[in-house]
């Protein structure tokens, strides 16, 4: 049984993660910071980092914490982001892609495409692509990008990106997330043939008491929890997320999850379905990623 308690002394890295200020990214940024990590709070709104960053200070760490403005529906925003942070530090240990939206009514980002596939893959897709340089540098890093359990009831459909043909918000949220296992998987691959040194790793948190279901009305809350089963506190979700980070058992192009069902409990390796593991689909949403974004990585 994996728990923060395993987290070896993370003093002088350097971690990004990625809605750091609620929920499991918030879970995330606390455990690492307790362990001795400089963890950059990273998300749309300052006063919110700032108040997360507060919080986590009253519970004692012996690491340091910084706020960064981060909007993911907008590559403007996570190219500033991006160079910002390149300006300020010399490494990134650990880049923790974890934050996201989920079934929120109709919407896009600021390029037209849909808000969920956005923000949660386009957007983190952007944000590793700049930052890529400096994680090649930095000796032992790691990419954690979270999925979702979801992901394997989906298919990515390239003709409804942008909704051209409608709209239904559970599948495009499990799209999305399918879409970040795809791409965890495809940029390990990408590594290991240029012969570098980084890692990627998947993880998905299970089912989670967070403000991921702020869109969903109580009965679609109670439905989920009918079909799911006992939510878990996102203390517990984030265990996942952090053992990819930081476990020297955790391999790049895997997932981890947690071990009952993938629903609840703590983590292990996750058994991953033919639908992220395809090459064909991986390469063709790489080739559109980066035609949408016009980062090429890794190389």
């Amino acid at each position: 049984m994996w728990t923060t308690k395993e987290i070896p002394d993370q003093k002088g890295r350097t971690v990004i993660v990625t809605g750091g200020n609620t929920g499991i990214g918030y879970e995330t940024a606390l455990a690492l910071y307790q362990a001795g990590a400089n963890v950059i709070v990273a998300c749309r709104d300052k006063e919110k980092a700032k108040n997360a960053i507060s919080k986590m200070e009253n519970q004692k760490g012996s690491g340091s914490l910084e706020a960064g403005i981060l909007d993911l529906a907008s590559l403007n925003s996570v190219r500033l982001f991006s160079e910002r942070f390149i300006e300020q530090h010399e490494e990134l240990h650990l880049l923790i892609n974890n934050a996201g939206v989920a079934s929120p009514p109709a919407s896009k980002t600021t390029e037209g495409y849909e808000l969920q596939f956005g923000v949660n893959f386009i957007g983190h897709f952007a944000l590793t692509g700049y930052l890529y340089s400096l994680l090649q540098a930095t000796h032992s890093s790691r990419i954690i990008t979270l999925s979702s359990n979801g992901y394997q009831n989906s298919t990515i459909d390239f003709d409804n990106l942008k909704s051209e043909k409608d709209y239904n918000a559970l599948r495009e949220y499990r799209q999305s997330k399918l879409a970040n296992l795809i791409f965890s998987i495809e940029l390990n691959r990408r590594i290991k043939i240029k012969g570098q040194q980084v890692l990627s790793i998947a993880a998905q948190p299970g089912a989670n008491n967070t403000e991921l279901t702020r869109h969903l009305s109580n009965e679609e809350i109670a439905i989920g929890k009918e079909r799911l089963g006992a939510f878990m506190e996102p203390w517990q979700g984030a265990l996942s997320s952090l053992y990819a980070a930081v476990s020297k058992d955790a391999i790049g192009g895997n997932m981890y999850e947690p071990d009952d069902s993938g629903l609840r409990g703590y983590p292990i390796l996750a058994d991953m379905q033919e639908n992220a593991m395809d090459e064909t689909v991986a390469k063709k949403l790489w080739k559109v990623a980066q035609e949408i974004t016009g980062i090429v990585f890794p190389v």
